[in-house]
């Protein structure tokens, strides 16, 4: 069965780290363009991250750029999520997810296939 699984989630303190894995189970991320978002509770869900098949192009939502890096290593068949300087804001659960976008191309919306996501909580 082919599934996207999201790893990392946790309880850290405001200004701490994480790093959210997304691992492909059962098929190859290679050809992918892979989207992070998020859903905090009673909001709507929010893309935060993507990066393209090719891994030229990468996006950030404004209120996580110079604090969050997404990386992608194809040998692994995983896409990370790095999270510094963390707020309780950044408090949600995250998903990634995948679509055949092809080569730099990396949009923050129209993804079909979804992990089932990782809590992450910012909390003192």
């Amino acid at each position: 069965q082919s599934q996207l699984v999201e790893s990392g989630g946790g309880l850290v303190q405001p200004g701490g780290s994480l790093r959210l894995s997304c691992a492909g189970s059962g098929f190859t991320l290679d050809y992918y363009a892979i989207g992070w978002f998020r859903r905090a509770p009673g909001k709507e869900r929010e893309g935060v991250s993507c990066i393209s098949s090719s891994g030229r192009t990468t996006k950030y939502v404004d209120s996580v750029k110079g604090r969050f890096t997404i990386s992608r290593d194809n040998a692994k068949n995983t896409v990370y999520l790095q999270m510094n300087s963390l707020k309780p804001e950044d408090t949600a659960v995250y998903y990634c997810a995948a679509e055949l976008f092809g080569g730099s191309y990396c949009p923050l919306v129209g993804y079909d296939y979804w992990g089932q996501g990782t809590q992450v909580t910012v909390s003192s």
